[in-house]
């Protein structure tokens, strides 16, 4: 069989060792199994030829006896065997989602820019259950299967050995037709698996932007390539499918004309008088047994092709590993930090620059407002001191840190960005403030809600911080969003905090709101304020103006205000809606 088992082991093997015992309660559970659906033919041969040689009664009942008891013990230990089966594949595997899950949020931006959030769904649970599947299926049947197989070619050596060479001729014959024709659908396998994931990657942008989509009156042409996307779909299904109907149809042929061998065998042989006829019982009834096992392996090529292409992408999956390299542990001190900018380049693309050469700096406790034209490079310089991506050239000091010398927990509890768009879970208000931190008590979320002068909010809540937000957060509106987002912020106490337009869609009044918990959050620490509007940064001290990825202006607030040749200057006279558009 092509199938990767050695990839596959290294996927799951962490994740199995540690239930160790059970894999070993499984092999005896399938091994005493096995025995005993060999050992039952047996009996019956023993009982029909003391039937017909007319041998004693109690005999036969105690035979009768033994053929209940082994076929109920029989049934009991595969039950046994199917539940453990189970239990180890998907433990082991839902292990592996969170390895594969914690490794995707561990990657940078650049990675999740490239791939769709559907994608990484359709992997690391798509791919994963293909995994816990092959799992269960492969022990049970497969392996299984094949241990049935050699048991009964065993049991029937040792009746006589030239039956034996027969029995095992036919069983050859029969796995290298379906070894040499298993392969065929892999593929088409592996295309249909990729074709889900695009569809799956298309579903979730669409959906996200119904609103937009039907606004704009695109609807059919949305549905037109979802059409496209499903036909791609089911063609590499139908292409598998027919290839798999191929194997299923020669393992048939051979099957039947393995049974109607015996059959004929059988009654020439008896008819000899070299056979008795629980003999030819026997035979006819290991060839049955022999018939589901090949044919449930027939079955499971296709499991085993999908396996290989599962296998290869969630090895692709693992194998991206994230640009950013944690720091060696340089520790950031405590309190409002002082930051820096030296001589900073970026490039999302590499022939592209996106910040060339940005110098400023803040000491401790003071506020940053950064200007710029859409596209100028704020947001992005806002990124880069979160490490969301590392800078080409130069330097970033967080207290006098460069931020590539820390460690990336520390750096994200340390710095704290609020944006426009806030992530909200399916979860009560209590875990979206918390990130569900069971160590973060309600009389300690409650002093926090009261320092922000946000109780009112709260109270405005149909079941306080019991109150269950729906999913994507429809439960809540715009400000209340912000006002949710501003007290995770202050439950972190960061040292340096990033406000990046974050109350440019608000509603006056709820703007209000938001400004008396900015003037508490930004309360000894330091911040940097991304924004479009001037009042936005009338709170700044020291001003930076970036244009095309340069600081165009630096300097402070004040100073620039006085002076009617700075460019900040000009923004006040007119407007920095007008300008900066």
């Amino acid at each position: 069989m092509k199938v990767p088992f050695r990839q596959y082991w290294q996927l799951l093997a962490p994740h199995i060792r540690p239930q160790m015992g059970r894999f070993v309660l499984l092999g005896i559970l399938l091994f005493s199994g096995i025995g005993l659906r060999i050992v039952n033919p047996q009996i019956v041969r023993y009982f029909i030829d003391t039937a017909s040689s007319g041998g004693d009664q109690a005999l036969l009942i105690r035979a009768a006896v033994w053929f209940i008891v082994i076929a109920i013990l029989q049934q009991i230990l595969a039950v046994s065997a199917a539940y453990t089966g189970e239990y180890v594949a998907w433990t082991a595997t839902n292990e592996l989602r969170a390895e594969l899950a914690e490794h995707c949020l561990n990657l940078d931006m650049s990675f999740h820019n490239n791939v769709s959030p559907g994608e990484m769904i359709e992997r690391v649970d798509g791919d994963v259950a293909e995994l816990s599947n092959f799992f269960s299926q492969f022990v049970i049947r497969v392996l299984g299967n094949i241990l049935l197989v050699l048991g009964i070619l065993v049991a029937i050596f040792l009746d006589d050995w030239q039956l034996g060479l027969v029995f095992g001729g036919f069983v050859a014959l029969t796995l290298f037709g379906l070894n040499r024709v298993q392969g065929i659908a892999i593929p088409h396998q592996k295309a249909q698996r990729a074709a889900v994931a695009d569809l799956f990657g298309y579903l979730e942008e669409r959906l996200a932007g119904t609103e937009d989509i039907r606004s704009a009156g695109a609807v059919d042409f949305v549905l037109l390539g979802l059409y496209k996307l499903m036909y791609k779909v089911m063609y590499h299904w139908k292409q598998a499918s027919i290839r798999t109907i191929v194997v299923i149809g020669i393992t048939t042929v051979l099957l039947a004309a393995g049974l109607g061998t015996a059959f004929v065998g059988g009654q020439h042989f008896y008819q000899r008088g070299l056979f008795t006829i629980g003999t030819v019982y026997l035979l006819v009834n290991y060839l049955n047994l022999l018939r589901r096992p090949i044919r449930e392996l027939t079955q499971q090529v296709e499991n085993l092709q999908n396996i290989g292409a599962a296998t290869e992408r969630l090895i692709e999956l693992r194998g991206f590993s994230p640009s950013l390299v944690d720091g060696y542990g340089a520790v950031i001190p405590s309190g409002p930090l002082s930051l820096a900018f030296e001589n900073v380049g970026f490039a999302y693309v590499e022939e592209d620059r996106v910040l060339d050469g940005v110098q400023a700096s803040l000491t401790p406790g003071r506020v940053l407002g950064l200007l710029g034209r859409t596209g100028s490079g704020k947001t992005t310089l806002a990124r880069l001191v979160f490490r969301l991506y590392d800078l080409i050239e130069g330097r970033i000091a967080l207290g006098g840190v460069d931020i590539r010398d820390t460690k990336l927990n520390e750096l994200r509890q340390r710095v704290a960005i609020v944006t426009q768009d806030v992530q909200l879970f399916q979860a009560t208000v209590r875990d979206n403030l918390t990130f569900f931190d069971d160590a973060i008590t309600d009389d300690h979320l409650l002093r926090v809600i009261d320092d922000l002068g946000l109780r009112d909010w709260l109270e405005s809540l149909p079941k306080g911080l019991d109150t269950r937000l729906e999913t994507g957060g429809r439960s809540l509106s715009a400000g209340e969003a912000q006002l949710l987002a501003f007290t995770r912020v202050f439950l972190r106490n960061p040292g340096l905090v990033i406000l990046d337009e974050a109350s440019s869609r608000l509603d006056p009044a709820t703007e209000q709101l938001i400004e008396r918990a900015v003037d508490r959050l930004l309360k000894d620490r330091t911040a940097i304020i991304i924004a479009h509007r001037l009042r936005t940064v009338e709170r700044a001290d020291d001003i930076l103006i970036l244009d095309s990825g340069k600081v165009l202006e630096y300097g402070q607030r004040e100073a620039l205000e006085r002076d009617a040749k700075s460019h900040y200057y000009q923004l006040l006279q007119t407007g920095l809606e007008e300008v900066l558009a």
